[in-house]
């Protein structure tokens, strides 16, 4: 049984495997072994990039391409997604398990192994307990900052590889200027591959987003290597590539170091689930359905897992990889598939192919990719429309860049946070007013006449009812109450959806002064099931009348104020 163009129908979501996979259809294979040889082709340079932007030889990215497949394609339910490694959670976990070993020791890849397992175990759990309200920790603006500060990484990190100068070492502003030094030594032959291949793939791009520009790039520069033998003139390539095959690796590590590996592997599952819930929401599988986030969770989970069992480092979902699987036809996870055979087989059979590639052509592929990931539209729309919510941005990439990546990207989430909690305290209580010549009740603007009763105050908190904002919901009521003076109080609820303990107990004190005062009090539109059963909970219809609970607001004023009521 399928769905729209031959999608698995949504009853599938519950089989337990291979879930785009069930029902497969012999006409579905020639668009995935399409997508897959194009996927594969973008995939090649982009993973060899990854992988040596984290430390590992590129050979390992290949690995991580292909346990990625394999363990979302297991798992994960969206028939579209790409799975591997990926630049914008690579320099987080470098940057973590460089505080505890150096890139290139004996102790640095089992680190890695041992990161995979806890960030792919942590999205498993995350999948199974539907934890997808993770995914919105952060916020827009703080995830725009984010990928800018990341992007200022990758380019830093690169930078010294197009230029062919030493790496500098030290914190980020002092690599920086270090750069700055040093850039009058350039070897003219690698700033030209690392720039021409950067060129190569932007220009293909704009032509169109299917033409594997990288791969281009990477072919063009090696065999400029080979023609011109630029590798005698300072031009350092990737030598000799041991044929790899997928074998069962367990890091041996120690508890304490277990442990340590603890925060950043946090840190790294919550931004794999930010970007699997963006790309699951942005490629559907089923188009006018909801996006089953928490079952790609488990998908990427369960390649992060195999990626540990390979031997290699945590994996991500790709937006630009699922997009070109969706724009060349691709059905189901078969292209995933596919393109990871055509990488294993490349892994295990052309390590002469790569020997020659210059590394400098692999950075002008990352320098793209860092390029790509700042949002320039969106940070400059956040400024026109929101200068709080930009100052979000330049506060995050801020972080990122200055600070240690894994505490720039906690601080992050904390700002993402405090920003949330900073809106909802914002919160204030609003007049209502009735509609001339309608039974409709509805905030007071001053661009907008309405009509009021001296003998009725209608008010309503356009937000959760919590300990955040109870104490000026409070102070407003007050304010107000003493203002007008009414002998009837309606309290509008159609957009508070949650009344926590801390308001439930200032509820009761505010009706109960009320009815000291003889003010006769209502509540109306009391729609949301979580803030029904608060009243039931927290013995607020101990205070207030049940019958004194309306479906509207204008049968309250009837029912309470009678036909007297005045309007003006």
């Amino acid at each position: 049984m399928t769905g729209p163009n031959g999608a698995p129908a949504s009853s599938d979501r519950s089989w337990p495997v291979f879930s785009s996979l069930r029902g497969y259809q012999f006409g579905h294979l020639p668009g995935d072994l399409i997508a897959g040889l194009t996927l594969a082709a973008i995939a090649i340079p982009e993973q060899m990039a990854t992988s040596r932007l984290g430390g590992f030889p590129p050979q390992l990215g290949f690995l991580a391409f292909v346990a990625g497949s394999l363990g979302f394609a297991l798992l994960g339910g969206n028939r579209f997604l790409s799975c591997g490694a990926d630049s914008t959670i690579t320099p987080i976990f470098a940057g973590g398990l460089a505080l505890l070993a150096a890139a290139g020791s004996p102790e640095y890849q089992p680190l890695a192994i041992a990161l995979s397992f806890l960030v792919g175990l942590l999205l498993i759990l995350s999948g199974l307990f539907r934890l997808g309200g993770i995914a919105n920790l952060l916020s827009t603006p703080v995830m725009v900052g984010f990928l800018a500060g990341i992007a200022v990484h990758i380019l830093v990190s690169q930078m010294p590889v197009v230029l062919g100068v030493a790496t500098p070492a030290g914190p980020m502003l002092q690599r920086m200027w270090e750069l700055g030094r040093h850039a009058g030594e350039a070897n003219a032959y690698t700033v030209a591959i690392g720039l021409g291949v950067l060129a190569v793939v932007a220009g293909l791009e704009k032509v169109s987003a299917r033409l594997p520009g990288a791969l281009i790039g990477l072919v063009g520069a090696t065999l400029a290597v080979i023609a011109a033998n630029l590798e005698g003139k300072g031009v350092s390539v990737v030598g000799s590539v041991p044929a790899t095959l997928p074998s069962p690796t367990v890091p041996n590590i120690g508890a304490e170091q277990w442990a340590k590996l603890i925060p950043v592997s946090l840190l790294i599952a919550i931004v794999v689930m930010v970007q699997t819930a963006a790309v699951t929401r942005s490629f559907p599988s089923e188009p006018g359905k909801p996006a089953d986030v928490d079952r790609d969770f488990l998908g990427v989970g369960a390649g992060s897992l195999v990626a540990g069992l390979f031997g290699a480092f945590p994996v991500d979902a790709s937006p630009p990889r699922t997009g070109i699987v969706v724009e060349t036809g691709g059905k189901t996870q078969a292209a995933g598939l596919a393109a990871a055979a055509i990488v294993m087989a490349l892994s295990a059979f052309g390590g002469t192919l790569l020997k020659h590639v210059p590394d400098a052509a692999l950075a002008g592929v990352l320098l793209f990719v860092a390029l790509r990931i700042i949002r320039f539209h969106q940070i400059a729309m956040v400024f026109r429309q929101s200068l709080p919510e930009f100052s979000l941005i330049l506060a995050t990439a801020a972080a990122i860049i200055v600070l240690p990546i894994e505490e720039g990207v906690a601080i992050g989430i904390v700002l993402s946070l405090l920003h949330g909690i900073w809106s909802t305290t914002r919160a204030r209580l609003v007049m209502f007013e009735r509609v001339p010549g309608t039974t409709i009740w509805w905030p007071a603007h001053p661009h907008i006449s309405g009509e009021r009763d001296p003998g009725v105050l209608v008010v309503g908190l356009q937000a959760p009812l919590f300990f955040l904002n109870a104490s000026s919901f409070r102070a407003d009521l007050l304010q107000m109450l003493q203002k007008k003076k009414p002998q009837l109080l309606v309290i509008e609820a159609a957009s508070t959806p949650e009344i926590d303990f801390t308001a439930a107990q200032l509820l009761l004190e505010l009706f109960t002064q009320c009815r000291d005062q003889g003010i006769n009090v209502a509540v109306a539109r009391l729609e949301s099931l979580r803030a029904q059963a608060a009243f039931e909970r927290f013995g607020l219809y101990g205070v207030l009348a049940r019958d004194h609970v309306f479906h509207s607001v204008d049968e309250a004023v009837r029912a309470l104020s009678g036909p007297s009521t005045r309007y003006s």
